[in-house]
């Protein structure tokens, strides 16, 4: 007759996330840390825990699983081999553990509610904080820059940092809990950067770096570190900013996954412009292209990079990069080229890209062609964007000074004015 499957254990690995291999490995790991030697259990053992074919698994094993799910071995399913051994009598009770033990009973006590079982965190709780993130990326892209955003992403880090003093959770939970505060604290960030509130993004990026160090995630690290190379180039601090995203370009995320090495390069190619640096701008992009071609397309890769990485943005970077360098022409042709790829849901980068093909056309002595792209810029970027808003004035500006008298600055006035009175 065979033994029963534990189906216990069976659903806590579901409920936590774990194949048969991850908890495999995390059991492997808490034995190092008792033993200082990895322990040798591969997915083969864990189905055999599942099965009931190991119904009382051996006392390091029974340990290192305790340290894992933060539960004994007979609540996760698993029986004792003498079951019905006579129990022995109990010996002479320890006083100073007696005392630890009241104490921890009545910590234990305080931490939960009243008549009530300490609540346990799970990947459930993970898979609701990574939901509300999929909504913070989407207003992000919808509308950019605003402080709604930021302030609803820094509410919700705390909300993922508050989980973890909610109740029990294994280390692999609490990994993903540091993870979600840090994407929060990160898109935070990233609204700051966008509505040039430096400062703030600064406080942003301060907090989310030290929770993606404490989650261990790669993706993470690589988002927070490549966001300060945007900030600091925006700020005008190229040398900052080429530091700070080589650290993202350091991580071996990537080696194993192209497409990260491909961001990361198109990003550094806009660094380039800014510092004036032809030779790295050509370098980095042509670099660029060829990581995002090598990418597997089909490779599991996070929401935010999913969300925005892509032709499109890549050429949105080298536009970026020409126009700061002064090449109008190649700024010009990639933008037509952005705008042509963008996906519908990209509203804030086709004001964006559609403001600078304005800016690299007046610089060719196009005034005519230039107001008529500014000019499809939906008023609410126009005015409510910070990044877009100062990028108009200073297209504006550079009207004023080249084509003071010219029909199409008067068009341009009275088109103006129709924005600020729709606001």
């Amino acid at each position: 007759m065979s033994a029963p499957r534990n189906t216990v254990f069976e659903a806590w690995m579901k409920e936590h996330g774990h194949s048969a291999n991850s908890l495999a490995e995390a059991v492997n790991t808490a034995i190092e840390q008792l033993t200082g030697r990895a322990g040798g259990h591969d997915g083969s053992s864990v189905r055999a825990w599942k099965s009931g074919r190991v119904r009382w698994p051996n006392a390091l094993t029974r340990r290192a699983l305790e340290n894992v799910t933060g539960l004994p071995a007979d609540e996760l399913g698993f029986v004792p081999r003498a079951r019905g051994q006579r129990i022995p009598a109990p010996q002479q009770e320890d006083p100073d553990m007696r005392r630890r033990t009241l104490i921890g009973g009545i910590t234990a006590a305080v931490a939960a509610a009243p008549g009530t079982a300490p609540r346990r965190i799970g990947i459930s709780d993970v898979e609701r904080l990574q939901q509300r993130f999929t909504e913070i990326i989407a207003s992000d892209h919808r509308h950019g820059g605003q402080l709604d955003t930021e302030q609803r992403a820094a509410a919700l880090a705390d909300e993922a940092l508050n989980l973890q003093n909610a109740g029990a959770a294994t280390q692999r939970v609490r990994s993903h809990l540091y993870a979600a505060a840090a994407a929060f604290r990160s898109s935070a960030m990233w609204a700051a950067i966008d509505g040039r509130r430096y400062e703030d993004a600064q406080r942003h990026m301060r907090e989310a770096q030290s929770l993606a160090e404490m989650s261990g995630d790669q993706a993470i690290k690589f988002r927070i570190w490549s966001h300060a190379g945007t900030m600091y180039r925006h700020m005008g601090r190229p040398a900052d900013a080429l530091a700070a995203n080589a650290v993202a370009r350091n991580l071996h995320l990537t080696r194993r996954d192209p497409m990260f090495a491909s961001l990361g390069l198109a990003r550094q190619a806009a660094i380039c412009g800014a510092a004036q640096d032809r030779t790295g701008l050509q370098r980095s992009l042509d670099q660029a292209q060829d990581a995002m071609q090598r990418a597997s397309p089909t490779a599991p890769r996070p929401v935010w990079l999913l969300a925005f990485y892509d032709h499109a943005e890549l050429h949105s970077l080298a536009l970026c990069a020409y126009l700061s360098l002064g090449n109008h022409p190649a700024a010009e042709s990639h933008a037509h080229r952005c705008l042509a790829a963008l996906r519908p849901h990209m509203a804030r980068s086709r004001a964006i890209t559609t403001t600078r093909l304005a800016h690299a056309q007046l610089a060719q002595g196009e005034a005519e062609a230039a107001v008529y792209a500014a000019m499809k810029v939906p008023a609410a970027a126009a005015t409510q964007h910070a990044r877009v808003s100062r990028m108009l004035m200073e297209f504006g500006a550079a009207l004023r000074a080249t084509a003071p008298r010219s029909p199409v600055l008067t068009t341009w006035t009275e088109h103006t004015a129709t924005w600020r009175a729709s606001t």
